[in-house]
């Protein structure tokens, strides 16, 4: 399901969208990413409490959040590396494509995206299991 924001996003990229208007965009990403493995210790602590160590459901938010904490990793450094592409093709470097960056940072935004809605559902999955005690 297609958001109102991704809709502007792609509205953007298809208007041709300056490349510091993408730019802000990928550096507001990498700041969601920063929030959000802040957030996921935050959960760690939470699932980490004495009360809670004995549940198998337990077992499986923690190892979902070593792996949330791991596709982090994986999106910011292709968040950083679209960033460094950006930076060779502002230096008008040859054999670089507007085009190309334009359409990986669409790639980028859908993946956010889709990233963004498997975290706030994971959030509530962990918010609705510590509720129980």
């Amino acid at each position: 399901m297609k958001t109102a924001t991704s809709n502007t996003k792609a509205a953007l990229l298809l208007l041709g969208a300056s490349l510091d208007v993408l730019h802000q965009e990928s550096r507001e990403w990498l700041e969601n990413i920063a929030f959000w493995k802040d957030e996921t210790k935050f959960f760690a602590n939470l699932l980490n409490k004495d009360e809670n160590k004995t549940s198998e459901y337990s077992e499986m938010l923690k190892n979902l959040d070593k792996i949330h904490e791991n596709l982090f990793d994986y999106l910011e450094d292709d968040i950083k590396q679209h960033e460094r592409l950006l930076s060779r093709l502002l230096k008008g470097q040859k054999g670089l494509s507007d085009g190309d960056y334009r359409e990986k940072h669409r790639s980028l935004g859908e993946r956010m995206d889709l990233f963004t809605n498997n975290f706030r559902e994971f959030k509530k999955m962990v918010f609705g299991y510590v509720k129980k005690f």
